[in-house]
Order: structure tokens, then sequence, then C-alpha cells
């Protein structure tokens, strides 16, 4: 996709590559699919940097403005789905 990922200006490099990871996680869930632990992966590292569920919210919603793909409904069905299941969303 030709969008840029929502980041705050005073994350790090490595904060960076691991919140735009998780969105390419989300883009994946909608496009191919992407595995559960995969997914789970991305997000407890996204949490680590966006531990606030306001700016959590506040991302996911700028996310689903600039790329048409929501993101908190693939987190939850990352939380519900048994181990080695496959994520596959409809846009």
């Amino acid at each position: 996709m030709e969008y840029a990922y929502p980041i705050l200006p005073d994350w790090t490099t490595e904060e960076i590559i691991a919140v735009v990871k998780f969105f390419e996680g989300i883009e994946q869930a909608y496009e191919k699919g992407i595995k559960r632990e995969d997914m789970l992966e991305k997000y407890r590292r996204f949490k680590q940097i966006v531990p606030s569920k306001a700016e959590e919210k506040t991302l996911f919603r700028e996310f689903e403005e600039i790329s048409g793909y929501a993101s908190y409904p693939v987190v939850k069905q990352a939380r519900e789905l048994e181990n080695g299941a496959w994520i596959h969303m409809r846009s």
C-alpha cells in the first residue's frame, strides 16, 4: 500500500519499525491471512510501545482512515482463536 503509517515523533527507530510491522500484520490479515501467534507477537510489541488504551484507539482510528483496515477486529480475533489458527478478515 502507498500511505504513511501513524507514528509518533518521540518513538525510536526500533519502535517505529515495530509499530509498522504491527500495522503490516493487520494488512496481512485482510489481504492474505496471518497466523494467530504472529499477530499476537506483533500486538504484544505494539503494546510495549503504546501502553495507553486511548492512544491505541487513536492510532487504530488513524490507520483505518488511511488504509480502510480496522485493527481492533483483528486483535480481537487473535485473542479468541486457538494456537495454530489463521486470521482471515474480510474488507
